[in-house]
């Protein structure tokens, strides 16, 4: 079946898509934006700098930090935060509900059978000069 990926483009020039989603539900799940970095397989450089991003995006930030220390440092989401992920996934799911019967054509359509390619003659090929 193909995939549906959602990438909301928001007036004022931010996006709001399927990484930074799974970024943020990692962070909730973690409890800090480096251990969701690592479960992730991304650098935390990376997945500081999409947070910020989101943050930048929105009049509200998605998250709060805790600064290390000797217990360690460690983030938790916003109810904010908690929110746009509940919102996304909404838009995510109504999209998939409202898409699957195209979606199933068009994967019908693409995996043309071999029945189907089995009487088209192959093209001779072009000789070069020796």
């Amino acid at each position: 079946m193909p995939r549906l990926t959602i990438r909301i483009d928001l007036d004022e020039g931010g996006s709001i898509g399927p990484g930074k989603i799974v970024l943020l539900e990692a962070v909730d799940r973690e409890g800090s934006i480096a251990a969701a970095a690592r479960a992730l397989g991304m650098s935390y450089a990376r997945a500081w700098r999409l947070v910020s991003a989101i943050n930048q995006t929105f009049a509200e930030p998605v998250l709060t930090r805790q600064p290390g220390g000797a217990r360690g440092g460690g983030a938790a989401l916003t109810d904010f935060g908690r929110d746009l992920i509940a919102r996304y996934r909404a838009v995510e799911t109504a999209a998939h509900d409202a898409a699957g019967g195209h979606m199933a054509r068009l994967q019908a359509i693409a995996a043309k059978p071999a029945s189907l390619t089995a009487d088209v003659p192959a093209r001779p090929l072009k000789r070069g000069r020796r």
